[in-house]
């Protein structure tokens, strides 16, 4: 299975940020646990790196990196196992560098013309951000309109109480947030805890994508 499929298998992505590279196990641990074998590791701490590798070295996980900038993180995320790379914008450099190093990139858009120019760097699945601040729902749906086999991974503000909007968008592959894996709890290393938000998490996308209408 490639890393998009997985993904989209799951629909639901957690977005870690965390400090210290030895809450690698703990995390990896609650995801599993939870029904959810799958993190993208954000490169706003310098942790991210050895939490990538702790974590893919597992082989058990789906792993990988989020907030990518730059190909110098393309090149630190893949050489730590990062399975894909994720970007809040769109940059041409850092998807023509992940593709060159054989891993999936998924940029940020919000508006039309950005979602052309992913096109245009031959992707098919990107990242919707940040989502509510963007228009939520409702403007991934009007995007997906002239954009016919785009697929959606938005993150940005989304949570319990509003995932089913998005999940019930048949263009949304998956949803990214945090809210199942919070900062603290990662710190804390609190596996019973983390793995009890994973598991309610997976619960609501079951249950949003069962009641899932077109667009």
């Amino acid at each position: 299975m490639t890393a998009l499929a997985g993904l989209v298998a799951h629909s639901l992505v957690p977005v870690v940020v965390a400090d210290d590279a030895a809450c690698a196990g703990a995390l990896a641990d609650a995801l599993v646990a939870g029904g959810l074998p799958v993190a993208e590791v954000t490169f706003r701490t310098a942790a991210a790196p050895a939490i990538i590798e702790a974590i893919a070295g597992r082989g058990d996980v789906l792993v990988g990196a989020g907030t990518v900038l730059n190909p110098h993180q393309v090149d630190l995320a893949v050489d730590a196992g990062a399975a894909f790379v994720v970007s809040p914008g769109l940059s041409r450099a850092v998807v023509e560098r992940a593709l060159e190093r054989g891993v999936p990139a998924l940029p940020g858009v919000a508006t039309a013309t950005e979602l052309q120019a992913a096109t245009e760097l031959g992707l098919e699945t990107v990242k919707f951000f940040p989502a509510e601040a963007a228009g939520g729902a409702p403007a991934i749906a009007a995007l997906a309109a002239p954009f016919a086999g785009i697929a959606f991974v938005p993150t940005g503000g989304i949570g319990p109480s509003n995932v089913a909007e998005y999940l019930r968008v048949p263009a949304v592959a998956a949803v990214g947030g945090s809210w199942m894996v919070p900062r603290d709890l990662v710190a804390a290393r609190d596996v019973e805890r983390l793995a009890s938000l994973v598991r309610d998490a997976v619960a609501l996308a079951a249950a949003c994508r069962t009641r899932r209408t077109p667009t």
